[in-house]
């Protein structure tokens, strides 16, 4: 990501990172297009003053999956627990002072999310979630875009992108062939969903 892009962002995620009130900015996007690099840098330049939610914690189990018939669709909206991650977004907004929020996170090695794995201090000012589906309007998912103070669309190019997507699939453990079905016939169904949500955002960040 260009550098001057980059302070840009941090500058204006630290204007809601002010102490004495909770915020939560959410960064949406399409598989690949760099959202948990950049929630991961935000949170990193913010000094202690924010704190990184990934919705993906909120993936059902494999075994769940399969028991549903979705294991081949994992990563559709309603491969996640939607009304769980909005009920942690909708607590996270209003900390009770000396309460730490435990958050799942997601094993991207074992493909599992795992339980209790994010403390969230009460008085940390500024939540920063990211994830696929922040801006997409069906279900449970709808509840999710009124919890944000924030909502910030990353727009990557798909030759960059797609690209990018199947090398971290190969990256944790797909072969090359099975990464490319898995973008083209799962990923790239789920980006087109994402992409409808773009109108909805605060702001779009051209990414690179």
């Amino acid at each position: 990501m260009d550098a001057q892009l980059l302070a840009e962002l941090t500058d204006r995620a630290r204007l809601l990172a002010v102490p004495g009130r909770r915020r939560i900015l959410g960064l949406a996007g399409a598989p690949g297009a760099g959202k948990s690099t950049l929630a991961a840098r935000l949170v990193a330049r913010l000094d202690g003053r924010a704190a990184l939610v990934p919705m993906d914690g909120f993936h059902l189990a494999q075994a769940e999956l399969a028991r549903l018939g979705r294991a081949e669709r994992k990563g559709a909206p309603d491969t996640f627990d939607a009304a769980g991650y909005t009920a942690l977004l909708a607590r996270l907004r209003t900390p009770e002072p000396g309460t730490t929020v435990y958050a799942p996170a997601f094993d991207r090695a074992l493909e599992e999310p795992v339980a209790g794995a994010i403390p969230v201090d009460p008085d940390v000012p500024l939540v920063i979630t990211e994830g696929n589906y922040l801006l997409h309007d069906e279900g449970h998912w709808a509840g999710v875009l009124p919890l944000l103070d924030e909502a910030w669309f990353l727009d990557l190019d798909d030759r960059c992108r797609v690209p990018r997507l199947v090398e971290r699939h190969v990256r944790f453990g797909k072969d090359r062939a099975h990464a490319e079905r898995w973008v083209r016939d799962s990923d790239e169904a789920n980006a087109r969903l994402v992409t409808r949500g773009r109108a909805r955002a605060h702001l779009v960040v051209r990414m690179s």
